[in-house]
């Protein structure tokens, strides 16, 4: 699995949040069933946005991005989202990318622009197979979401970026392509092919990224690999709102999962508090989402601490059962839920509630 990290010139808010957190209940269902997980992702620690940001701040982009990656990092450690197998950023992986860019150019799918180098997505036959964009969406898309399809020069304007050559006051690597910097997509391309392979079972990110970014990822991945698929499936979580807008950094609409717990919020709660909404589905935060999550919280808590209750199976077995169901969470949260109430009216199981503290911490994350 490979899912498609932050880029950190802020802390980790709600929306990212909740696409990280579905993604692991993935992995523990994984798990689960027997199968070995390989778990890969990203950071963008060089990109425009977290360079504006520095500027804007008077910070150093580097001292930035990493004291950024460090909160994301604790932040999930705090929701129990299990870490990945590896964790590159783009700074590190310029080698990769660099050679994928070569690789790209021996196979006529590069070429320059005023000294910059951008993939050609004519390249690969099945441009827009991963998106199904109609070709007047993925313009507007690609120029909101990071793209330059004005860009005088190029052959597509659906053509993206590969290598940025130097500019002034910009951080840049010597490299065989020249001084520069590499673009956004082929960061994950080279990244998931080196450490992956072919045939991911798994891409997933947040919805905003199955066009432009998953979709380049995979057209680079195609013709780097001679067609084989780059994944088999790309899974893409709903977008969180505040205020009635899509919760995102360049609109400043945001409740940090650092700001909740420096103000004592139980990490659990925060995490039950994303599982309540199936994962594909747009939604907003509240302050009433974290509320009723403290008091689901209190109410498994309060049964797991009886001496005994009904049968763990059953439970087990339908919290499985959803989850098998395109991860229905919210489904097998009431089931847990049933089983609390059940325990009110007591139970012969003196083993259940260690049974059941088990499952929902294997299964959902969720540690009582």
């Amino acid at each position: 699995m490979y899912v498609c990290g932050i880029t950190p010139y802020d802390a980790t808010h709600m929306g990212h949040a909740a696409t990280y957190v579905a993604f692991d209940v993935l992995q523990r269902v994984w798990r689960d069933a027997g199968h070995e997980v390989r778990y890969v992702q990203n950071v963008t620690d060089i990109d425009d946005p977290l360079l504006e940001r520095a500027v804007e701040t008077g910070q150093d982009w580097a001292e930035l991005a990493d004291r950024e990656t460090q909160v994301f990092r604790e932040d999930m450690a705090a929701l129990r989202v299990l870490p990945p197998d590896a964790y590159v950023g783009a700074v590190e992986a310029i080698p990769l990318i660099v050679e994928a860019i070569a690789a790209l150019r021996e196979r006529g799918a590069a070429y320059d622009v005023d000294g910059d180098t951008y993939f050609s997505v004519s390249a690969d036959p099945g441009f827009g197979s991963v998106s199904h964009t109609d070709p007047a969406s993925m313009r507007a898309l690609f120029a909101e979401r990071g793209g330059d399809p004005q860009r005088v020069g190029k052959k597509d304007p659906m053509d993206c970026l590969l290598w940025q050559s130097e500019r002034p006051d910009d951080p840049a690597w010597e490299t065989a392509l020249g001084r520069g910097r590499p673009g956004w997509h082929i960061e994950c391309t080279a990244i998931a092919l080196h450490h992956l392979g072919t045939g991911i079972d798994v891409q997933g990110g947040g919805s905003d990224l199955a066009f432009p970014h998953h979709e380049m990822s995979a057209a680079q991945a195609h013709v780097l690999t001679s067609g084989q698929p780059y994944a088999r499936h790309y899974v893409h979580t709903g977008m969180v709102g505040l205020d009635g807008a899509k919760m995102s950094k360049s609109r400043g609409n945001l409740v940090f999962v650092s700001a909740l717990r420096g103000e004592g919020r139980d990490p659990m709660a925060i995490r039950l508090a994303l599982l309540a909404h199936h994962y594909r589905l747009d939604w907003e935060w509240t302050p009433q989402d974290l509320t009723r999550a403290e008091e689901r919280l209190a109410r498994w808590r309060e049964a797991l601490d009886r001496v005994s209750g009904p049968p763990a199976g059953v439970l087990l077995e339908q919290v499985r059962g959803h989850l098998a169901d395109d991860l229905d969470v919210p489904a097998a949260l009431q089931a847990v839920d049933r089983w609390v109430e059940q325990t009110r009216h007591g139970g012969q199981d003196e083993t259940a509630p260690a049974l059941v503290a088990q499952l929902v911490d294997a299964l959902l994350g969720v540690r009582l």
